[in-house]
């Protein structure tokens, strides 16, 4: 059996209140936030103005967590409008995200905009590396190319898990898993703690109330021993657990509590399901 490190604790913050991590002159504000692998930005995007990456590394999402949105996106000599819930794939290289409405846009950026990781609030927990997490590898390339590839959730058919129903796409540098909205609070006889070995598991909170619930397994040497979490957050909110914290997360909210999972790189269990990841046929596997 493999022995693994005492894991760091939950990194967790809230996003969109309090002092924004950068202003544009157009007036929108983004709030930096990371994982061992990745770089999260939130930003309340002002009608006119525009978010631009010149000589991206590789391939980004963007997310679109409202109805209540509408951009338009430009890459690789492309534009498409996009509006309502979505998860964008933007190509490497230069691109720009130009607001149509007043709405909210999620960037996750992989480690290798390095120009970014100072930006991220939390950037003092990743001044060493997370000794259970593997660092990021990118997976294969689409064999189509890259291109803008906008993933409409209207448009989406939603796959039905006992653990994890929701709507789940894939590209070379993340996953992302827009869970099925809850009404109400969850059962809390129908909880699912589970745990990873080797990957953090990003959840953003875009509606409702959520309990993160939080537990550290035992290493040989009680003074690491830690007394459970029991985060209660609101949305929207950020939570990042590392390997290999057992966890589950409880919406407890009166009215939608809507959550997304994250993953840098992509899950391969996820991935080996056929049909569970909505377009596996875009983009491969990595080598076995």
């Amino acid at each position: 059996m493999t022995t693994l490190a005492t894991p760091p604790d939950v990194e967790f913050s809230d996003l969109g209140t309090g002092d924004p991590d950068e202003t544009t002159p157009g007036g929108s504000s983004t709030w930096y936030f990371r994982g061992h692998n990745f770089v999260l930005a939130y930003t309340t995007l002002v009608a006119g103005d525009v978010l631009e990456r010149d000589d991206q590394p590789d391939e980004y999402v963007a997310i679109l967590p409202y109805e209540e949105c509408g951009v338009v996106i430009r890459a690789s000599r492309e534009s498409e409008p996009v509006s309502g819930k979505a998860v964008v794939m933007v190509p490497p290289g230069s691109s720009a995200i130009a607001g149509v409405d007043d709405c909210t846009v999620v960037r996750l950026f992989s480690s290798r905009s390095t120009d970014l990781l100072d930006k991220a609030r939390n950037r003092d927990s990743y001044a060493d590396p997370h000794p259970n997490t593997k660092p990021f590898e990118p997976w294969p390339d689409p064999p189509g190319g890259y291109r803008i590839r906008a993933y409409r959730l209207a448009d989406l058919r939603v796959t039905q898990d006992a653990v994890r129903p929701g709507q789940i796409v894939r590209c070379s540098t993340f996953m992302v898993n827009f869970l099925a909205p809850r009404i109400g609070p969850r059962d809390p006889d129908t909880l699912s703690p589970h745990d990873h070995d080797d990957f953090e598991q990003c959840s953003l909170a875009v509606e409702g109330e959520y309990v993160h619930h939080l537990r550290t397994p035992w290493s040989r040497r009680r003074s690491e021993w830690r007394e459970d979490r029991h985060l209660k957050c609101g949305s929207p909110s950020v939570a990042v657990i590392p390997p290999p914290m057992i966890h589950t997360s409880e919406a407890v909210g009166p009215g939608t509590n809507q959550l997304i999972d994250i993953f840098c790189p992509p899950r391969l269990d996820f991935s080996l399901t056929p049909g569970r990841v909505l377009n596996e046929d875009t983009y491969p596997l990595p080598n076995q």
